[in-house]
């Protein structure tokens, strides 16, 4: 987890209190003591944002994350002491891998706070000029002169009194009092990450396997043998006997007619 915190004042006016303000004039302020103090004002409020992103590309102390929706973002420079927690471990830029996704949260804290700012100082009225100029002689024996706001009041004695009721010999305090809120924002940045699954496993190198040859006794070779004819196929049976009755008819009637023939020759030569 790495924590970044920076503060940011945002001024809302300032609030005299007490006595008015005396504006110095001059720039020595040795003998002008000061005092601030700070002070809540009012519950602090958080705030956090999610971001998360799969990484793409790293190179040194560059890299390039794909967001969620599908932009690229580039981050260059980035500093070793940046870390992501992964698994328990702390990974910088030079140990993140393509493909881990990493969450970034970022936490801020907002807080109102009061300023406040005193400013005194003691010396004795060497020379006035009401209402706007007094000229005081200070501790170390130097004078310095100031100038008097409108309304600037002076304690004299225990006892209040204005520019018009300085006199010259008069010791005198003066404060100027600031009130200023201040809004003090706070961030804390954790980044995770997951890494990336595991690649798939290496397939397994070839094992050489033994092959055995074993010897086969010769055979010897088929003696060809012709092939026996196939039987005729029986013709399917169309025909009739009334044809070979029709010729036997006719043959004995030729057979008869011939033997006919041959009595009457032979009667005729007898």
């Amino acid at each position: 987890m790495i924590s970044k915190q920076f503060s940011k004042k945002i001024a809302h006016g300032l609030l005299g209190v007490g006595a008015l303000c005396i504006a110095f004039t001059l720039t020595a302020f040795g003998q002008v003591q000061t005092k601030t103090s700070t002070a809540p004002e009012g519950a602090p409020t958080k705030s956090i944002k999610v971001e998360r992103g799969t990484v793409v590309y790293v190179s040194g102390n560059s890299c390039v994350i794909k967001a969620e929706d599908g932009t690229l973002r580039h981050f260059d420079n980035v500093p070793d002491s940046v870390t992501v927690t992964v698994d328990g471990k702390q990974l910088n830029i030079h140990q993140i891998q393509p493909g881990m996704v990493i969450e970034r949260q970022t936490i801020t804290t907002t807080t109102p706070k009061m300023i406040t700012t005193v400013q005194t100082v003691t010396g004795t009225v060497w020379q006035v000029n009401p209402p706007n100029m007094v000229i005081l002689t200070l501790e170390d024996g130097k004078n310095q002169q100031f100038k008097i706001p409108k309304g600037q009041k002076f304690t004299v004695n225990g006892q209040e009194t204005d520019a018009f009721g300085l006199r010259k010999g008069m010791k005198i305090d003066a404060q100027k009092i600031v009130e200023q809120p201040e809004v003090v924002i706070s961030q804390q940045v954790k980044r995770t990450g997951i890494a990336p699954p595991p690649p798939p496993p290496a397939p397994k190198p070839d094992v050489p396997m033994l092959v055995v040859f074993v010897p086969v006794p010769e055979t010897p070779a088929p003696v060809e043998t012709a092939a026996a004819e196939p039987a005729p196929k029986q013709l399917p049976k169309t025909a009739s006997d009334l044809p070979l009755i029709g010729l036997l008819g006719l043959l004995f009637c030729g057979i008869s007619l011939s033997v006919t023939a041959i009595r009457g020759t032979l009667a005729r030569i007898g």
